[in-house]
């Protein structure tokens, strides 16, 4: 049902994803979905548990077997695809917070971050500035594919030059710390 839920979400978008829609997709009554998820905000938290899960399997494959630039240009591909791919279950992952250390969002946003930091160690970061480091590279290649999928980017350039563009002018900058 979750999987459904995802799929739903991605379709139409998170904000207008509702039980009964969801329900209408799997061709059941309403209430039979309660027995599978307490309400809207659980049946979000587990997309969003989903959502990061799969996005650590692409990030973590996509950097197996490369360092440095090449890790960090695989890694940021990877990101970009799966939010162009699935946006409504991605915007499921914005703003929430696991609320006990064996949530499962907690596990899956550990391993997605466990993609970049393996990315970080091919370049000289002090390992006081990884935190930091990390929180730069989610903001550029979020911002970046979230404009990308909300169609952000209307003028001539090309996207794919410009992400590439970014890529190298990130791992220039951790090459330069």
């Amino acid at each position: 049902m979750v999987a459904a839920g995802a799929a739903l979400a991605d379709e139409v978008g998170l904000a207008n994803l509702t039980m009964g829609l969801l329900a209408e997709r799997l061709g059941v009554r309403t209430p039979s979905l309660y027995k599978h998820v307490s309400n809207q905000e659980d049946l979000n938290r587990r997309i969003a548990a989903l959502a990061l899960s799969q996005a650590a399997d692409a990030v973590g494959g996509a950097v197996q077997g490369y360092a440095g630039r090449d890790a960090l240009a695989a890694a940021a591909r990877a990101f970009r695809t799966f939010v162009l791919e699935h946006p409504g279950r991605y915007a499921a992952t914005i703003g929430l917070e696991p609320t006990d250390p064996d949530d499962p969002l907690a596990a899956a946003g550990h391993r997605l971050l466990g993609g970049f930091t393996a990315v970080l160690r091919g370049y000289e970061i002090a390992e006081s500035d990884v935190d930091h480091a990390l929180r730069m590279l989610r903001s550029l290649f979020h911002g970046f594919a979230t404009l990308q999928s909300a169609n952000g980017f209307q003028w001539s350039a090309d996207i794919d030059e410009s992400f590439e563009w970014l890529i190298a002018f990130v791992d220039r900058g951790l090459r330069a710390t």
